[in-house]
């Protein structure tokens, strides 16, 4: 009698926790659908041709803004990812995470993860913008976010490595595949939908940051960069601009704007990601 009240009062504990689990799954969907309804609703309306696509004479334009993003998106990008899936996978497959080196990565990036934001600003405007006398410039910001992106993406690619099944590996070394193709062929087409994951996490922040451009690349929001070592603005800086100098119109526009590209982003990435993984034969 004592096992069947126990029983059944444990499944009445599960059954609760599952709807619970349900509640919750519902707040938050909840609230993301309520902030991207907002954004649009409120934004979508206030976007003009000439705010997409004028020169700044006169009216308030975000097509450097455009130009900025995409070019701090590409730098960050270009020096983030490779660096950080190769770390990942020299922790994973030739570390073995094992010793104290790989200790002393794993808490390093731990660390570098933690930090505010505004920190990693302050290193870039000390490091790049002074120091070296680049002064207020694109490729400054850039590289100060890759910065910032590189401990989540190794260890996003570091978790999405080990998720592989261990039988890859060896179906791969019993066929005479060495360590080095068994890794391209089949371990990172096999880990990279947690990669492009990480990529697209990464981009959103890199779209999303503000204190690190204000120190870094300056906010010139009325002309396009003139190259990597001019000064620029971002969407994100667009968006505080605006509020703060009498804009609210051109502000909500430029956040429709900003999440309609973060939205793009995250399915073209999703796309790459597939292809991938159907080029490298399917693995899922």
């Amino acid at each position: 009698m004592r096992k069947h009240r126990a029983f059944n009062i444990h499944r009445a504990v599960c059954k609760a926790l599952r709807y619970l689990g349900y509640v919750c799954c519902g707040i938050a969907l909840a609230a993301l659908v309520g902030v991207i309804v907002f954004v649009l609703i409120d934004g979508v309306g206030a976007i003009t041709p000439s705010l997409l696509f004028g020169r700044g004479l006169g009216s308030p334009t975000i097509l450097p803004a455009f130009a900025g993003t995409l070019s701090l998106i590409a730098i960050s990008c270009l020096i983030a990812v490779p660096l950080g899936v190769a770390s990942a996978v020299y922790l994973t497959e030739y570390a073995d995470n094992k010793g104290r080196f790989v200790r002393m990565i794993r808490v390093a990036t731990e660390t570098l993860a933690g930090i505010p934001s505004i920190v990693y600003g302050l290193f870039g405007y000390i490091v790049f913008v002074v120091v070296l006398g680049w002064g207020y410039s694109l490729l400054a910001g850039g590289i100060t976010l890759a910065i910032m992106i590189l401990p989540q993406i190794v260890r996003s690619a570091e978790e999405s490595l080990l998720a592989v099944p261990a039988s890859y590996r060896e179906g791969a070394y019993a066929l005479g595949a060495g360590k080095v193709r068994t890794i391209f062929r089949i371990v990172l087409p096999a880990a990279s939908g947690g990669i492009v994951t990480a990529v697209i996490l990464a981009v959103g922040r890199v779209i999303s940051e503000s204190a690190v451009l204000i120190l870094t690349i300056g906010m010139v929001v009325d002309k396009l960069p003139g190259g990597l070592m001019s000064p620029g603005t971002s969407l994100a800086l667009d968006i505080y601009y605006f509020a703060n100098f009498g804009y609210p119109k051109e502000a909500a526009a430029t956040s429709a704007v900003l999440l309609i590209f973060v939205l793009a982003i995250n399915a073209l990435a999703e796309g790459i990601g597939k292809l991938i993984k159907r080029k490298a034969g399917g693995i899922d």
